[in-house]
């Protein structure tokens, strides 16, 4: 008669499947009481420690939703260095998967069927941004910017990393006094404001975030700019008008593949016959799914396109692409902050919802510093313009000019004011 595995063998096996899915990594994996399983030869650099059977089947049947859930709901532990852990697991992925495009050929055609309706965007946006602003004013920097910073030196603070990377934006626009802009996706207003109070020019801004929306219009009261910047609760696709430049910071994430010649149409018929404009957003070296975690539980609807994929924006219509940078360290480097503040206001996080919303965000944070360190996820600006603008320098050095201090500069005073 065939014996029948004990429960500890078992445990055994499902834990070396879990550890072969994800390539070895350096990680050892444990269920609560028993022998841990990790690679042979290896010093295993954190010990993940399952709680319970059905969090171990969850992690068999998706390892990735059942790890997310699992350290959400508390039933997944990680002992040891939480970054650590997950930039180990992240590079041995990357390289067990190095070369698979099957992946993100399917991804394609997933975001196709799910496609980002007004409707369906409006919900996506709801769920993520609306979450008060209380909650992000406890780990962003005061202008409340949601979006990879610019570091010209490693050391500079964030708050002064955000204001050199809307001066950056800028500065690639060649903004002109009088001038009339329209932002698609303004956040809580912090570029059109920047724009408007530094540049001379006049915003018009779009979102369909609600709570984002009060706030930037409070703002702008506050700082006396009602009259330069106006905020519009709306989708992308009812920008109308003529503008001298477009310009969208982190919201083509939420645009989806198959609406990308939908924006490409909108900003044709919004921009001048001598216009030029720029994207900033989370992109991917291929085609590859979103992490269905991080879709599932923090951002419903995104997807992070190749620059590939972008060209559709701009390969239909009369925009020719000017300039492409890759920010992606500067974003590892954002995400180190807003960790790090987010740890220490974790039991202020912890009593506006509770802890598993604490831990949720821990390990969507941890886990987005690590896709930008280790190179899952890329940040690119892409600068864009009309065949006849001439606006745009022949040479980068405008961008990397000497920029004033605070103390140097007044303006510095007035944008933190």
């Amino acid at each position: 008669m065939r014996a029948v595995p004990s429960a500890s063998s078992l445990e055994r096996w499902s834990l070396q499947t879990i550890l072969n899915a994800i390539g070895q990594a350096p990680l050892q994996f444990t269920v609560k009481g028993g022998e841990g399983v990790s690679p042979a030869g290896v010093k295993p650099i954190a010990n993940i420690v399952i709680r319970d059977l059905p969090t171990l089947l969850k992690m068999m049947q998706n390892a990735e939703i059942g790890f997310g859930d699992g350290y959400a709901e508390g039933t997944v532990e990680v002992e040891g260095d939480l970054v650590g852990a997950l930039e180990a697991a992240y590079r041995s992925i990357a390289m067990a998967d190095s070369g698979n495009c099957v992946a993100g050929l399917a991804s394609r055609w997933i975001e196709r069927l799910r496609a980002n309706t007004p409707r369906r965007s409006r919900e996506n946006v709801h769920h993520h941004y609306d979450l008060t602003s209380d909650f992000y004013q406890l780990w962003l920097d005061p202008l409340l910017v949601y979006t990879c910073a610019y570091f010209p030196t490693p050391s500079i603070t964030l708050e002064d990393a955000q204001i050199a990377k809307m001066d950056f934006v800028c500065r690639k626009l060649q903004l002109q006094p009088g001038e009339h802009v329209v932002e698609a996706g303004f956040g809580w207003g912090s570029l059109a404001l920047h724009m408007a109070k530094r540049y001379g020019v006049k915003v018009t801004a779009f979102n369909l975030s609600h709570e984002q929306t009060v706030y930037a219009r409070q703002r702008a009261r506050r700082e006396g700019l009602s009259n330069e910047v106006e905020f519009i609760e709306d989708d992308y696709r009812n920008i109308s008008g003529k503008f001298d430049a477009f310009v969208s910071v982190g919201m083509l994430e939420h645009v989806g593949a198959s609406h990308y010649k939908d924006l490409g149409g909108v900003i044709n018929r919004s921009l001048s016959p001598t216009g030029r404009g720029l994207l900033h957003f989370i992109g991917r070296d291929r085609p590859a799914p979103l992490s269905v975690w991080i879709k599932k539980r923090i951002f419903p609807g995104a997807y992070t396109p190749s620059l590939r994929e972008v060209t559709e924006v701009f390969e239909p219509w009369d925009l020719s692409i000017r300039d492409v940078e890759n920010l992606r360290m500067h974003y590892a480097k954002t995400l180190e902050h807003w960790l790090e503040r987010f740890e220490r206001s974790a039991w202020q996080v912890s009593a506006m919802f509770d802890p598993k919303f604490v831990r949720t965000w821990r390990l969507y944070l941890a886990g987005s510093l690590v896709a930008f360190r280790v190179g899952t996820m890329q940040l690119f600006q892409i600068t864009f313009a009309r065949s006849d603008c001439q606006l745009l320098p022949w040479t980068r050095d405008h961008l990397y000019a000497q920029q004033p201090s605070r103390e140097d500069d007044p303006k510095w005073t007035h944008v933190m004011s």
